[in-house]
């Protein structure tokens, strides 16, 4: 099952990476496990930002999750922890696209000193929605899907034609059996009509 758990924007300083804005979507955990796998998440995330060099982006396996990872050279940084089935392209595509609207909306003044609580960036509920199913959040992922059903459906389609074609080969084989059978029905009905006739 294809599965975002979390999106995170940090700032990443010589000495640590600070926690800009997350949002998380732990439904699928339960009741009482949710706050242990969200401190547990923020620290993966904080760690892996902290150990990304800048301009770089990576892909690291942490257990259950992947872990996508962007730091860019102004020292802001996006993580998407997903399972393993969520696409590379479309996580790190995701990243950018969080990463270019925050630094829109957020003076890149406040990144240094701000927190999560005083940094106003409430879309990324929305993106983390949105993104849940990655083909229809990225178009060329949708794209591709709806080109490999084309491709069933005309593999089908071609496979039908040639039963059909077969079929037809039978039944001109066919008529053509009739057709012999048909001119010795014709023939022996003649001669068996001549012996009989009367004049």
């Amino acid at each position: 099952m294809v599965k975002l758990f979390a999106l995170s924007i940090f700032y990443k300083s010589p000495t640590e990476a600070r926690l800009l804005k997350s949002t998380y979507d732990l439904q699928s955990f339960s009741f009482f496990q949710r706050s242990t796998v969200e401190e547990f998440m923020t620290f993966a995330s904080k760690t892996i930002v902290e150990r990304t060099q800048l301009a770089m982006r990576q892909s690291v396996k942490q257990e259950a999750y992947m872990c996508h990872v962007y730091v860019r050279s102004d020292n802001l940084a996006g993580v998407i922890i997903a399972d393993h089935e969520y696409p590379q392209r479309v996580a790190h595509t995701l990243i950018t696209k969080i990463l270019d609207e925050f630094t829109a909306k957020i003076s890149s003044d406040v990144w240094e000193t701000a927190t999560e609580n005083s940094i106003d960036f409430p879309v990324l509920p929305a993106y983390l929605a949105r993104y849940q199913d990655p083909k229809e959040a990225d178009a060329l992922t949708k794209m591709q899907n709806d080109l490999d059903e084309t491709k069933i459906i005309l593999k089908n389609t071609i496979e039908a034609v040639l039963e059909r074609g077969e079929k037809l080969d039978d039944m001109v084989i066919k008529s053509e059996n009739l057709s012999i059978q048909s001119k010795a029905f014709y023939k022996t009905a003649k001669k068996t009509n001549s012996c009989c006739s009367f004049s």
